[in-house]
């Protein structure tokens, strides 16, 4: 079974509110939606991401779960002080791993460093068995990589790294492909159109593509990304509601497959590695 391993689920927000400090406001975007439109590309398993905007409150994304039975996965945001009863509850309903939020949010974004965020984590996630999931802009991932590959959970890097304007040949490029070669590192091949000039982008850069899954073909993953949020550059008000980008889930699998364009990668990256990481 195919697995789409970064997607969202938004709910109506009088049952699920969304923080005051949010960038925007999310529209609706339920579930069933998500596994008609997955159910079309043989896709049925699903990890679900706690978006930014509801902050450290996981109820939704529970709840997700609980529909989703066994095909679901979950990556939760938490406070490094919940306490173990509470964690015992998520790893019970399909947790397997903490989000660190570098990027989706204007506090992250100034942030700028891994350190001190990830190791209350990546504590936390040691003793619970799962990883910890970095969504980060390329030069603050090269920045944290010594710390990254003496982690003691796996690392999950969402995004294609966000590697910007780098190519695989310069050296940032290779510097983040010696970062995706580590043992414990993990790649989401996710958003083409986060790492494009082209918001509405479907199909990843080819020799970015390859590249990654030469340094780690046992550790990629493939994500949705749904429902696509707003360009940043369109967020910024708590009460406006922008629309999502308008990119068929149809033809982000498909782009995505006529881009690898190996049978045997496309059955690691989107069945068999999503097993082996989320234990499905």
């Amino acid at each position: 079974m195919r697995c789409d391993c970064h997607i969202h689920i938004v709910g109506p927000i009088e049952r699920y509110p969304q923080i005051a400090t949010r960038t925007y406001q999310a529209a609706e975007a339920p579930l069933a939606a998500l596994m008609a439109h997955g159910a079309a590309r043989g896709v049925t398993r699903f990890v679900v991401v706690q978006a930014s905007f509801y902050g450290s409150d996981n109820t939704l994304l529970l709840d997700s779960l609980d529909a989703l039975a066994g095909d679901g996965r979950g990556v939760a945001v938490i406070d490094p002080a919940t306490p173990e009863a509470l964690l015992a509850d998520f790893a019970k309903r399909g947790v397997r791993g903490l989000r660190l939020n570098l990027y989706s949010t204007a506090a992250g974004r100034e942030l700028q460093q891994i350190a001190g965020s990830f190791t209350p984590l990546a504590d936390i996630a040691a003793g619970m068995g799962w990883h910890v999931e970095v969504i980060a802009g390329i030069d603050v991932l090269l920045d944290a990589t010594d710390l990254l590959a003496r982690s003691r959970v796996p690392v999950v890097i969402d995004h294609y790294g966000l590697y910007g304007g780098a190519t695989p040949q310069s050296e940032r490029g290779r510097r983040l492909l010696d970062l995706f070669r580590l043992p414990n590192v993990w790649i989401k091949l996710s958003a083409p159109y986060r790492v494009s000039d082209d918001p509405l982008c479907t199909r990843p850069d080819a020799a970015w593509l390859a590249a990654i899954v030469e340094a780690a073909p046992s550790r990629c993953v493939w994500g949705s990304d749904w429902p696509h949020s707003p360009l940043h550059a369109q967020q910024g008000r708590a009460d406006l509601q922008r629309p999502y980008r308008p990119l068929p889930y149809a033809t982000l699998v498909d782009s995505f497959l006529a881009a690898l364009g190996l049978d045997a990668a496309a059955q690691a990256i989107m069945i068999d590695n999503p097993a082996r990481l989320y234990g499905f």
